[in-house]
Formats: C-alpha cells, sequence, structure tokens
C-alpha cells in the first residue's frame, strides 16, 4: 500500500483538506507561451492547450483569448486559483512571442501588469522582468518542445503581461521588495496549495498520527515540495513521514507536543525560518515578517561588524541579509537555524522530542542548519 493509500504523506494531506487546488501564474504564463508559439509556428492556437507541470501533472488551459499576426502572436489563460484566496484569480495572463534572431535564444520581458526587479535581495537581477526561475524554465522546456514539434528554432522573446496587475500588485508586498509596475510571476510546482486554516491545522494532525501509527519515530515538518525534497536526501525519511506544514509551524509544534516522535526536523526557506526564529509560528506573509534587527543581531553573534549589522537591518529581504553576511564568512543561515531550534523547543516545553532546523534557499540548497537538541 503506498502512502498516500494509507492516507500518509504530503499528497494525502492536500487531498484531506478538501480543497480545489488552482494553478500559479507561472504555470498560467507557460500554457500561454506554448499556444502562441504553436501558432506562430502552425498557424494555429491548440485550444485546449496542454502543458507538463515540474511534478508531472499535464493539465489543460482553455484559452480566453487569441491573436495572431506575422510578427507575433500572443494568447491569454484566466487564472484559476481554486479555493485559495489569491488576489490574481481570475486575472488574465498573457503571452506575447516574437521570433528572435538565431542564437538568441529565449528573452523574457515584462508588458503590462508584469513587475521590474529594481532592489537587490530577490532571486532576479536589478532590472528584469519579474518573473521568477522555476516558471522561465518551464517556458523554455515548452519553447524547446514546441520547436522540435513543429520545426522551430527556439529563439524567441516572450512578453508576459497580466491585465490590471498593477492595481492588484498593490494589494501585496511587490512594491514594498521593489518589484515595481505590476505582479511577479511565480510557481514552483505550477499548483496553487488551497489555503485553509481549520483544513491545513487538520491535515497536519492528521499526518502525525498515520505517521506514528506507521511506526515512523522521525518526521519532518515542511514548508512546501522543495524542502520535502532537501529532506528526503538528507534523511531519506518515507512518504508518511513528511508533513506538509506550509506557514502553520505552530500547529506542528502543539500537535507534536501533545502527541510526541522521537525526532521533528523542521525545514523551509531561510526567510520563513527566520519568522520561526522571531517567535511567530504562523509564516505566512500576511501574518508575519522577517525581522531584519534580529538577522542583524544574529549577525553580531556571529562575529560581524557594527557596519555590516547595520547593512543587514537596512537589507531589501532576508535573502539580501543572507548573502551579504556569506560574503563577509558570517554563518548567518546556521545561527537562524539554531534560533529557529531553540523557538521550537520552547514551544514542545519539555516534550520528548529531539528537534533539528534546515534552512533551504529558493534553490533548495541548504544555506543553514543547527545540531540536534
Amino acid at each position: 500500500m503506498s502512502g498516500s493509500e494509507a492516507g500518509g504523506g504530503r499528497g494525502a494531506q492536500l487531498k484531506h483538506t478538501g480543497l480545489r487546488p488552482g494553478w500559479t501564474t507561472g504555470a498560467c504564463a507557460t500554457a500561454a507561451t506554448t499556444a502562441a508559439y504553436t501558432a506562430l509556428l502552425t498557424g494555429d492556437f491548440p485550444d485546449p492547450v496542454t502543458i507538463t507541470l515540474p511534478r508531472g501533472q499535464t493539465p489543460a488551459f482553455a484559452l480566453a483569448t487569441e491573436e495572431l499576426t506575422e510578427s507575433y502572436a500572443m494568447a491569454g489563460i484566466v487564472k484559476d486559483a481554486g479555493d485559495d484566496p489569491d488576489v490574481t484569480h481570475g486575472a488574465l495572463v498573457r503571452a506575447t512571442v516574437r521570433r528572435l534572431p538565431a542564437g538568441s535564444g529565449v528573452v523574457f520581458r515584462a508588458g503590462p501588469g508584469v513587475g521590474t526587479v529594481t532592489r537587490p535581495g530577490l532571486p532576479l537581477p536589478v532590472g528584469e522582468p519579474a518573473i521568477n526561475p522555476v516558471p522561465r524554465q518551464l517556458m523554455r522546456d515548452h519553447v524547446a518542445r514546441v520547436a522540435a514539434l513543429h520545426g522551430g528554432g527556439g529563439d524567441v522573446g516572450i512578453t508576459v503581461s497580466i491585465d490590471h496587475g498593477e492595481e492588484i500588485a498593490r494589494s501585496t508586498w511587490n512594491p514594498r521588495l521593489g518589484i515595481l509596475g505590476g505582479l511577479s510571476v511565480l510557481g514552483t510546482t505550477g499548483i496553487v496549495v488551497p489555503y485553509s486554516c481549520s483544513a491545513w491545522i487538520d491535515s497536519i494532525r492528521r499526518g502525525v498520527d498515520v505517521a506514528r501509527a506507521a511506526g515512523h519515530t522521525h518526521v519532518a515538518g515542511c514548508t512546501g515540495s522543495t524542502s520535502e525534497k532537501t529532506v528526503v536526501a538528507a534523511y531519506g525519511l518515507p512518504e508518511q513521514a513528511l508533513l506538509d506544514m506550509g506557514d502553520f509551524a505552530g500547529a506542528v509544534l502543539k500537535y507534536v507536543r501533545r502527541h510526541p516522535v522521537d525526532r521533528l526536523t523542521i525545514c523551509g526557506g531561510f526567510a520563513k525560518l527566520s519568522k520561526l526564529a522571531a517567535g511567530h509560528l504562523d509564516l505566512h506573509s500576511a501574518r508575519s515578517q522577517v525581522d531584519l534587527g534580529l538577522l542583524a543581531e544574529l549577525a553580531r553573534r556571529g562575529g560581524a561588524s557594527e557596519t555590516l549589522a547595520a547593512e543587514v537591518a537596512d537589507a531589501n529581504t532576508g535573502l539580501a541579509a543572507l548573502q551579504l553576511c556569506a560574503a563577509a564568512g558570517v554563518p548567518l543561515g546556521d545561527l537562524v537555524a539554531v534560533a529557529a531550534r531553540d523557538e521550537a523547543l520552547t514551544v514542545l516545553r519539555g516534550a520528548p522530542v529531539a528537534v533539528d532546523v534546515i534552512c533551504i534557499d529558493r534553490a533548495g540548497l541548504v544555506v543553514g542548519r543547527s545540531d540536534v537538541a
């Protein structure tokens, strides 16, 4: 019997919420790009258009709009965020594809409603369209597939735009992060995991129960699919021992306090786990923020000069603070992991559970780690 059939693991947790998943802006942009490039090469838009997501799913998207000229093709997809209260639900995501000279590769541009990066500390250089690395790679992969299928060269310019994106972006953290002019094109799996406090916390509890019933003494609370892969690579944990805690670190810790396991590993992005280090048990961006003052203090403890500590306190993002410290040889990632572990132990209130913490970056690279305590 597989983990999901037995009622455990991340997949079963997702099903247990009873909420309908949706598609990321990155998945929508990829579908629009695929349809537009196909039309540019063949004269016809595939509708619906099917894409392959990073984890193998093959969703089909209906086209909401299309336009074909001698010089470009444009296709648009209406984003369906499922049952998640995503501010971009219902937004029209467009991709306009133009041929470029041989050897140009795939060039990304920000159209109306898609932001531009203006400050360091994000996973994209300043001046680049706010189209994140995974959606970029997904679009490149699909351009290559369409080119191979229809005899194209694969050298194209892709302009992604989102209708009313600049207005919608005012409800996000983009302006504060220095992403100006619109929204970011996001997504690591292509799937929007629906958010509901009660349903998600209930699924966490069920995950702990299933793991304990199966005899697993080491479980891992992961903030998402990338951290889940990191834990599996580090410890070889089976699916039933993986808890998709999302932003609900407190829910994992409080339930494990009442239903102990021998060992709990917490793994997640550096910025999210810096919030746990600061005492936040809900890591969602709408309810907790990275405490740059805390990061500056931790950096001082790690040997940072006052000048570096001041730079950390004034950084744009947690990632920027991490990069500043890494360049100076200050192990801020390890310091955050230790502080997060100690906060977790405080919440556990002496329950017989050993804890370790792993911090990763967006690519899944381990940037900080604590010992087991």
